[in-house]
Order: structure tokens, then C-alpha cells, then sequence
């Protein structure tokens, strides 16, 4: 069985280490948000401070036709960003009309400003706060408290899995 999986939540809440380390398990493809906005010069466009709905609409467009194309061969997709738009959720789901899971991924703002201070590449305190403060307005899906041991996170996630 095929599906996908949204891993959301804000900066520093930890998203690409639990993807990757869910690639690894699943036997699945990543895709990450930030580098498709990134590589397709997509974070220019700005809507009330953050980068606009129709850039990450964008991006859904951009991905769509790939993952579909992974889920076809049978494989589990992990697509993570901050997906601190509803509407982004919503219309990703929407383009793949395939099963999918929706983790959104919790930690407070200090554990982030940590989490992102020993990054090699630092986004900055600010920059830490505005996005928890954007991403945390909503939770979708399944709520992953990612203070949690990293293991434990993931047996949680895998948890609420089909069983293949």
C-alpha cells in the first residue's frame, strides 16, 4: 500500500530529522518544502510578513506530478515543511487525492530557538519565533509532542500507520 505523509510543524521543531530518520524505516522518498521554494526562487512573494499561500500553492504544482509518480511504484512519500498555511495542507491533498497522514509536530518556541542556534546554518531567533508563532495557529492531523526522544517520536508516528 502507498501513501504519504505531511511532517509540519515550526522551524527547529525538528521535521527533517524525523523525516529522514522515517525515510529510513518506510523504505520512502522525501521531498522537502523549503528546498522546492528554495530552488525554484519561491520565497519572494510575501503575504502578511510570510511567504505567501499562492508560493507554497506553487510548490504544491511543482511536486505533485513527482510524488504521484513515486506513489505509483508503491513507495511512501514524506514530504516535510513548516505547511504553516492551512490552505497549503489542503490543497496538497487535494492535488494527490491519494491515502495519506498528516503529522504535526510540537515543541515550544525555546526548544526551536535551541534546536535552530546548533544548526550549521542558523535561521536566526527572530526568524524561530515568527514562524512557531505562524505554524502553531493550527494543528492538522496527528499531534507529535517532538520533545519527546527521537525514537519514541517515530514509534508514535509509525504507530498510527497502515500495517503492511
Amino acid at each position: 500500500m502507498s501513501y504519504y505523509l505531511i511532517i509540519r510543524g515550526p522551524l527547529g521543531s525538528g521535521k527533517s530529522t524525523v523525516s529522514s530518520e522515517l525515510c529510513k524505516k518506510l523504505h520512502a522518498k522525501n521531498i522537502s518544502i523549503d528546498k522546492v521554494l528554495d530552488e525554484h526562487n519561491l520565497t519572494k512573494d510575501k503575504e502578511g510578513g510570510y511567504i505567501s499561500q499562492k508560493s507554497f500553492k506553487k510548490a504544491n504544482e511543482i511536486i505533485a506530478p513527482k510524488i504521484k509518480e513515486i506513489l505509483k511504484s508503491r513507495k511512501p512519500v514524506v514530504i516535510d515543511g513548516n505547511f504553516y498555511w492551512k490552505s497549503q495542507v489542503n490543497d496538497l491533498i487535494e492535488r494527490l487525492n491519494h491515502p495519506h497522514h498528516v503529522f504535526t509536530l510540537c515543541a515550544p518556541v525555546e526548544v526551536c530557538i535551541d534546536r535552530d542556534a546548533k544548526r550549521s546554518k542558523t535561521h536566526g531567533e527572530d526568524a524561530a519565533m515568527v514562524v512557531h508563532k505562524k505554524a502553531t495557529k493550527f494543528t492538522y492531523g496527528t499531534v507529535i509532542d517532538i520533545t519527546q526522544p527521537l525514537g519514541k517520536a517515530i514509534k508514535e508516528i509509525i504507530s498510527h500507520l497502515p500495517k503492511t
